[in-house]
């Protein structure tokens, strides 16, 4: 039986791996468990991806489970998706989430939608794992965060988790879905380490997660903003404003009800995503706070996103790029008259 609740909610069993790690033991786990379940992607095997976050799985599933593709997205994302409509639970692993403009035919136009076009009697259960993040100094082609773009698909699951925690039960999730899910990790990330419950854990999908209560201002932050929100959170205490930050782990689905019951509690709201702000997470996450919570607000609902611009190459032009802890404590205080 599966465990949804949070790992600090302390009825499991924890110990501390990194992100990196959360990732891996769920999918060993998974692959374990149902021999449908097996990886493609550049680099997945023998290299155990760039980031090195499947090293070890080969030798223990073998080639044809974890298997190194040729360099082209589209015809990786094709086979999953040929797989998938054949009974089996393909991981199609894209190195950069940059890459998925490569496959978009095969997302957006076949795996979203095989479903309904055969009147439900085709299934495509399979998991895209991707990144996202700047800051890497990887330079505009590496570095971009696209989680909007699958989200506004339907057909499509999106989930964006921040914790090693939420890594691994989201992802467990995502592989047993019956639905093709796009699965985001912040490339900064792949060292952070928090606890994680032992043995078989999943999260369900269009549930958020109240990393930290407040009653003066709302946070809700997605991915690696979770912990940029946290730190803002922290400075803004010094000055007597209580934040609570909001994670909604999935975009697609999203938990609306927690989200606005947030807002409506505090009577303040920050949106606050690493993807371009311009027609991006934030405007969705803020229109649906303000349709729902308009008569409790004391202020409109603010957006913090990346800027509208290629990111630079340049480290000091980088970090200007995307939100910090410093911008979002300032805008906070800001909405709460203590500029």
């Amino acid at each position: 039986m599966l465990r949804a609740e949070p790992a600090e909610g302390g009825r499991a069993a924890t110990r501390e791996l990194t992100f990196g790690q959360a990732i891996k033991e769920a999918l060993s786990e998974e692959m374990r468990r149902d021999p449908r379940v097996f990886i493609i992607g550049e680099d997945v095997a023998e290299a155990g991806t760039v980031f090195k976050v499947l090293a070890g799985l080969v030798e223990e599933f073998g080639a044809k489970r974890v298997l190194d593709s040729p360099i082209s997205e589209a015809g990786i994302t094709g086979i999953g998706v040929g797989a998938a409509m054949t009974g089996m639970r393909p991981v199609v692993d894209i190195m950069f989430g940059d890459f998925i403009t490569l496959a978009m035919d095969q997302i957006v136009n076949q795996a979203a939608k095989v479903h309904y076009m055969s009147g439900g009697k085709l299934r495509v259960p399979m998991v895209i794992r991707t990144t996202m993040g700047a800051t890497r100094r990887s330079a505009a082609q590496h570095s971009q965060s696209l989680h909007a773009w699958p989200a506004h698909v339907p057909g499509l699951k999106v989930a964006l988790p921040s914790t090693p925690a939420d890594a691994k039960g989201l992802l467990v999730t995502a592989i047993r879905d019956d639905n093709p899910v796009v699965f985001f990790e912040d490339k900064m990330m792949y060292g952070l380490k928090g606890p994680v419950p032992e043995g078989e854990y999943a999260i369900p999908f269009g549930v958020a997660d109240i990393k930290r209560p407040g009653t003066d201002i709302t946070i809700v932050a997605t991915s690696s903003m979770v912990h940029v929100a946290l730190e803002a959170a922290t400075r803004l205490e010094g000055a007597g404003i209580s934040a609570e930050v909001v994670d909604p782990r999935t975009l697609a689905p999203l938990d609306a009800a927690t989200l606005i019951a947030s807002a409506q509690k505090t009577g303040r709201a920050i949106v606050v995503d690493e993807g371009y702000q311009q027609f991006g997470a934030t405007a969705e996450i803020a229109a649906v706070i303000a349709d729902g919570a308009f008569d409790y607000l004391d202020a409109p609902v603010k957006r913090i996103g990346a800027m509208n611009v290629p990111v630079p190459f340049s480290p000091v032009l980088e970090d200007q790029t995307v939100p910090t802890a410093e911008s979002v404590a300032a805008a906070a205080k800001a909405m709460c008259g203590r500029a």
